[in-house]
């Protein structure tokens, strides 16, 4: 795991099930209506098992995070019971509202953890449904350059965006916060790619690959999530589908399971053992790779070999 942030030390806490987005890729688009979000009680229960834990990071996510009306008070109360770091996890579109930031900013909040569609204006608001999505987006990603804090990206990989990835982390070259960028395969929650947005892997990999060499010769930190590592060849190690722990409606988890990840001939004999293989939308749509796909030895089990933020 990377020398920066580790996942074992944060915790995630799922508080909010409204967004003022509608993007296509959205996994939980089917049931934000009746998933329930964490509430104050179990937000107690984390600050007090903070220690036993060993957690020193706190994320504070959901459809929205900050159309959270206590979220200030939340990060507040999360440093004072000792988290040395407070996350959240948005689309960054109010981050530019006039004092809001400063807001976040002054109650704890160090890290933003933001949601970028695409490389350009036009397909990330196609896929966000918002006109002017990503303009604010962008905005709300240049005003944290004026504080104290760390921003990272992640970007949901789709047939509508796949093709800007070189594109987007060029136009996101000037930020001097931001120091890692995340690449998540797309996987619909369900058995079947209904919207036609996984992309095969063969078509995937070349701009995945260039857009994580253009990250890194920028100096920031990569990771690709949902991707079999096989599939990367010498990129392989930037593959890490570790999260932090998770606090969110046990409901959540019976959708996830439809995604049958894990699905691999090579599975058993692989020593790529983290790697989440195909999900069953994926097969279903392309087959299972067995042309691609082949098993790492233990001695060509690739490890993570990036610049330092």
């Amino acid at each position: 795991m990377h020398p920066f942030w580790r996942h074992a030390d944060y915790v995630s806490l799922t508080m909010e099930f409204r967004c003022n987005l509608a993007c296509t890729h959205c996994m939980i688009e089917g049931t934000m209506d009746w998933l329930q979000p964490q509430g104050l009680a179990q937000f107690e229960q984390v600050l007090a098992a903070r220690e036993r834990q060993g957690w020193t990071g706190l994320i504070l996510t959901g459809s929205e995070i900050t159309l959270l009306k206590d979220l200030p008070r939340l990060a507040e109360r999360a440093r004072a019971a000792g988290f040395r770091h407070v996350r959240i996890q948005t689309h960054g579109m109010h981050l530019d509202k006039p004092g809001f930031l400063a807001r976040l900013v002054g109650a704890g909040v160090d890290e933003f953890f933001i949601s970028v569609a695409a490389g350009c204006a036009e397909t990330h608001d196609r896929i966000t449904k918002v006109p002017g999505s990503f303009a604010r987006t962008l905005a709300g990603l240049e005003a944290l350059e004026a504080h104290d804090v760390i921003s990272l990206t992640n970007t949901v990989l789709t047939t509508e965006c796949y093709r800007e990835l070189p594109q987007m982390v060029q136009a996101l070259g000037h930020l001097r916060r931001l120091r890692q960028m995340e690449f998540w395969n797309f996987f619909p929650m369900r058995e079947t790619d209904d919207k036609g947005l996984i992309v095969p892997l063969a078509a995937l990999l070349p701009p995945l690959r260039q857009a994580a060499h253009l990250a890194m010769a920028a100096g920031r930190r990569v990771e690709i999530k949902n991707v079999p590592v096989c599939a990367l060849g010498e990129d392989g190690g930037l593959v890490a589908n570790g999260q932090p722990q998770l606090f969110i409606d046990p409901r959540f988890w019976d959708q996830f399971a439809r995604n049958g990840f894990h699905q691999c001939r090579h599975r058993s004999v692989c020593a790529a053992q983290h790697c989440l293989g195909l999900t069953t939308a994926y097969i279903a749509s392309y087959g299972p790779e067995e042309a691609l796909l082949a098993p790492l030895p233990p001695c060509a089990s690739p490890q993570l070999q990036q610049v330092s933020a």
